[in-house]
C-alpha cells in the first residue's frame, strides 16, 4: 500500500515501483518493486553483484534511478533527500572514516555535521553509540589502525547518533568475527524492538534468517520473491530425513525411489523427496508410522516408507526437516549460495 504523504503513518517506509538503473548496456537493476513494513527487520538478500548496493544507492539519494520511482518514509527519492535523510541512519558500502582521527574524534566530526545535532550533548552521544557497538575500549585508538571488524562498528555508531525511524545497513557483519556478528544482530533486534525499522542488506543467508522478519531476494538484478521469511521458508520443500540403522540400505531403497541429493552420515539419511508436492513445512523426524502427515505429501512419503521396510530397512525415525531460507532460495533461483559466509 502506498505511503501518506506527510511519512508519519506510512504502512510502508520503503517503497518502489519499477525502480530501474542502467550503466550503459549493463541493467543492474531491473523494474524493482519493493515494499518495506514499518517496525520490520527487512533482509535484502542476494549474491555478491545482484543489485542490492546499488538499489540501496538509489533509496539514499547517492544515484538517480534510470527510470522508475522509489518512496522512503513517504517521500519521494531522490528529489526529498534533505527532508528524508535526517530519519535515517545508513552504512553503505563500509565507512568513509579519518584515518588520523581517533574512533571517538572521527563520532564528534559526524555528530558536529548534523544541523540538527545539539552540540552541548555532543559527547555524550558519541560515548553512547560507542558503548553500544562495543567500541569503548578502542575509542581512543585512531580509526587507521582500526580492523575491518572495528570500522564497521564504528560507522555502525555513527548511524546511531542520533535516534532514526529507519536504519539501513549494507552488509553489517562485514569483517566481524562470529562473536560481533552475533553482537551486531542482537542490537539490529534491540532496535527493531524500541521502533526502527531495519533494512538489512546481506548475502548470508544465515543471517538473514537469525534476525529478519521480511526478506526480499534478488538475482541477476531482478526481483524474485519477496514476503515474511516464515512464509518464505514454509513455501519450500523440507529434506527428507531416514534415521535407522541400516544407512547402505536405506540408501539404496531411497535411490530406487528416486529420492536424489542423498547424504548418508553414521544413522541417517537425508535426501530430496522425489515429485513436486505441496508443502514441505513438516518439523523434525515423526515415528514411522506417521510418515505420511510430514509436509502435505501423504501418497509419496507413504510409498517411500513402506518400500523401505518392505527391503528390510529398520526405520527409527521418517520425516521431512523444516525447510531453511536456504532451500527456498536454491527452490527460487536453482542456484547455490554462500550461507555461513
Amino acid at each position: 500500500m502506498p505511503g501518506s504523504s506527510g511519512g508519519s503513518t506510512a504502512v510502508n517506509v520503503i517503497e518502489t515501483h519499477a525502480l530501474t538503473k542502467r550503466y550503459g548496456k549493463h541493467l543492474a537493476v531491473d523494474r524493482l518493486d519493493l515494499a518495506v513494513p514499518q517496525g520490520s527487520v527487512f533482509g535484502f538478500l542476494g549474491p555478491n553483484g545482484s543489485g542490492k548496493t546499488t538499489t540501496i544507492r538509489m533509496l539514499m539519494g547517492l544515484i538517480a534511478p534510470t527510470s522508475g520511482h522509489a518512496q522512503v518514509l513517504g517521500h519521494p527519492m531522490p528529489r526529498a533527500t534533505r527532508t528524508v535523510l535526517p530519519h535515517v541512519g545508513a552504512l553503505i558500502e563500509g565507512p568513509a572514516l579519518y584515518g588520523f582521527l581517533s574512533g571517538r574524534d572521527n563520532l564528534l566530526r559526524y555528530d558536529s555535521a548534523d544541523p540538527d545535532a545539539d552540540p552541548r550533548t555532543r559527547r555524550a552521544r558519541a560515548e553512547a553509540a560507542l558503548d553500544r557497538v562495543g567500541l569503548t575500549a578502542a575509542a581512543g585508538k585512531k580509526a587507521k589502525a582500526y580492523s575491518l571488524g572495528m570500522k564497521q562498528r564504528l560507522g555502525l555508531a555513527a548511524a546511531l547518533l542520533q535516534p532514526r525511524r529507519l536504519l539501513v545497513l549494507d552488509e553489517p557483519t562485514n569483517g566481524l568475527d562470529p562473536q560481533g556478528m552475533r553482537e551486531i544482530r542482537t542490537l539490529v533486534r534491540e532496535l527493531a524492538a524500541e521502533g526502527t525499522t531495519v533494512f538489512l542488506s546481506s548475502h548470508l543467508l544465515d543471517e538473514i534468517e537469525q534476525v529478519c522478519t521480511h526478506v526480499a531476494v534478488m538475482t541477476r538484478g531482478r526481483l524474485i520473491t519477496q514476503g515474511p521469511v516464515a512464509d518464505l521458508a514454509a513455501g519450500a520443500r523440507g529434506r527428507l530425513v531416514v534415521t535407522t540403522p541400516d544407512t547402505g540400505d536405506a540408501a539404496r531403497v531411497l535411490k530406487e525411489q528416486g529420492v536424489t541429493d542423498l547424504v548418508v552420515t553414521e544413522d541417517r539419511v537425508t535426501g530430496e523427496p522425489p515429485g513436486r508436492g505441496a508443502g514441505g513445512a513438516g518439523a523434525g523426524d515423526v515415528g514411522a508410522g506417521d510418515a505420511g502427515g510430514a509436509g502435505g505429501q501423504d501418497v509419496d512419503l507413504a510409498d517411500l516408507n513402506a518400500a523401505l521396510v518392505g527391503a528390510g530397512v529398520r526405520v527409527r525415525g521418517f520425516g521431512l526437516e523444516r525447510a531453511s531460507l536456504e532451500d527456498a532460495f536454491v527452490a527460487l533461483t536453482g542456484e547455490g549460495f554462500d550461507v555461513a559466509g
